[in-house]
């Protein structure tokens, strides 16, 4: 980070500095760098979809069939019944490892470009998001 002598330097100024450097790589990280670019993909519906609900709606292709896309980037896309009900799960991510908001992005573009290729290479899944994982406490 920065080099200082520990000598007539403020301790308060050094946490102001590191917390000023970590909000810095928090707003400007791959994650966060992302997910800007993946709201500015987004129609203004979808944006506000995504702000309220953490998941936005794709319609396909070929099908026309809605699909919810989650946040994450591994079974997190749901095609979504008339009623508004999750019908199948799906699941497909790019052959690299990316950021997450760079995997949705590619999952959206991949929908409603080619939907007929995305779903042959995909794999069926349950419809239902899975939960955050369990704390499991152990008595010592």
């Amino acid at each position: 980070m920065f080099l200082f002598r520990r000598r007539g330097v403020d301790s308060t100024r050094l946490r102001a500095l590191r917390s000023l450097y970590l909000i810095f790589i928090e707003q400007n990280g791959p994650e966060a760098r992302a997910r800007r670019l993946l709201r500015d993909w987004l129609s203004p519906e979808q944006r506000a979809q995504f702000d309220a609900k953490n998941y936005f709606e794709v319609t396909g292709s070929h099908t026309g069939k809605r699909y919810r896309v989650h946040y994450g980037t591994v079974s997190n896309v749901v095609e979504v019944d008339a009623s508004g009900q999750p019908a199948t799960g799906w699941c497909f991510v790019p052959e690299r490892a990316l950021a997450v908001g760079d995997v949705m992005l590619a999952q959206k573009i991949a929908l409603e470009t080619d939907e007929a290729a995305v779903l042959a290479l995909a794999h069926r899944c349950s419809p239902r998001q899975p939960s955050l994982p369990r704390v499991v406490r152990r008595a010592y």
